[in-house]
């Protein structure tokens, strides 16, 4: 049985409070926009992100698609970092419901897109090209806050281009505790950004989109053609309005716990460790057998998740400072294993 999931961030469950205030929300039927418990979440998320309008998703992956194409048409073209969600983790939907040409640009190692790259990435005003219509950026990047100034640069430079601009923000609310800026500074240097709700935020379910009035109803639309348009969402709104008033202060929880991870994962070099990047941390092992790591850690309860050679930790408010030092205890054990007589001649 799972003692301690470092998966991901997603992996949380409703707490006392929430289910509580899922089971007293008033609902009514979403698709007829009547339902007022998701409309005071649209209301209180386009309020704090300091945009005209709102719109609840049950997905991230949707909110983000929908909002792509509400900006592109068919055959338009997106900018977007070669590492970005939208581009390598959410099946390609852009191209294939949307009709939309991504064109991957290399994210740097702090998670931006250089800005010459963008700049030489917007395609001429020639019949030969698609017309480049959108810049996406993604905030926290695997973990990473972006720069205040690069937001300013690389979002002036598209506007100045005639571009429209998306944030994938996610984790926008890591970005906002880990700075100290307040979330509507980073989201008004877009014009549209989408927020997951169930993702550090502890909600079960959920993403919404933010953004100029007639872009959400438009949306609205495009929600209902991918078959996102639900009823009685006041239950799944109920846990989203709690988890914005109860879990988005405690995120700093999460990003000590992940510093302190680091510093324990750090404790040996074989593991490859990085810093934390807020409530994530990063391990690309070298000379260490990872699946007998990790088989290892799952038979003490523990999960990390990870892909490509990588291995990922994330913290979360379903785990607390005694599972860090469950971590601790376990990497001790599995080392001093590695290192004994009888381990080293089981590596042989």
């Amino acid at each position: 049985m799972l003692v301690d999931d470092f998966r991901s961030d997603t992996v949380t469950r409703p707490d006392a409070g929430m289910r509580s205030a899922m089971a007293a929300a008033e609902v009514g039927d979403a698709v007829y926009d009547d339902c007022p418990t998701t409309r005071r979440l649209e209301a209180i998320v386009a309020e704090r992100l300091g945009k005209e309008a709102a719109l609840f998703f049950p997905t991230g992956t949707q909110a983000n698609l929908a909002g792509l194409m509400a900006h592109c048409g068919r055959g338009d073209e997106y900018l977007v970092g070669q590492m970005a969600h939208t581009y390598r983790l959410e099946g390609g939907g852009a191209a294939v419901l949307g009709s939309i040409q991504p064109q991957p640009l290399p994210n740097e190692p702090d998670g931006t897109i250089a800005l010459d790259a963008i700049a030489n990435a917007i395609k001429p005003n020639d019949f030969h090209f698609a017309v480049t219509r959108l810049l996406a950026l993604e905030n926290t990047f695997n973990g990473l806050v972006l720069p205040d100034a690069y937001l300013q640069a690389a979002t002036e430079l598209a506007r100045s281009r005639g571009l429209a601009t998306h944030l994938d923000g996610a984790r926008l609310m890591n970005a906002a505790v880990a700075s100290g800026r307040d979330a509507a500074w980073i989201a008004a240097q877009f014009d549209t950004v989408s927020l997951c709700l169930s993702k550090g935020l502890g909600a079960p379910v959920g993403s919404v989109l933010v953004g100029p009035r007639d872009f959400i109803e438009k949306s609205r639309r495009i929600r209902k053609m991918l078959g996102g348009g639900m009823r009685q969402t006041g239950v799944l709104a109920g846990a989203a309005i709690y988890a914005l008033e109860h879990n988005v202060a405690r995120l700093g929880d999460d990003h000590r716990r992940a510093a302190d991870l680091a510093t324990v994962l750090a404790r040996y070099p074989e593991l490859g460790a990085g810093p934390s990047r807020t409530n994530m941390v990063f391990m690309t092992p070298k000379g260490l057998d990872v699946s007998a790591f990790v088989a290892f850690l799952r038979g003490r309860g523990i999960a990390v998740g990870g892909r490509y050679g990588t291995l990922r930790w994330v913290t979360h408010l379903d785990v607390g400072d005694d599972a860090v030092e469950r971590v601790a205890e376990s990497c001790e054990v599995f080392f001093d294993t590695q290192t004994s007589p009888a381990g080293l001649r089981a590596q042989a």
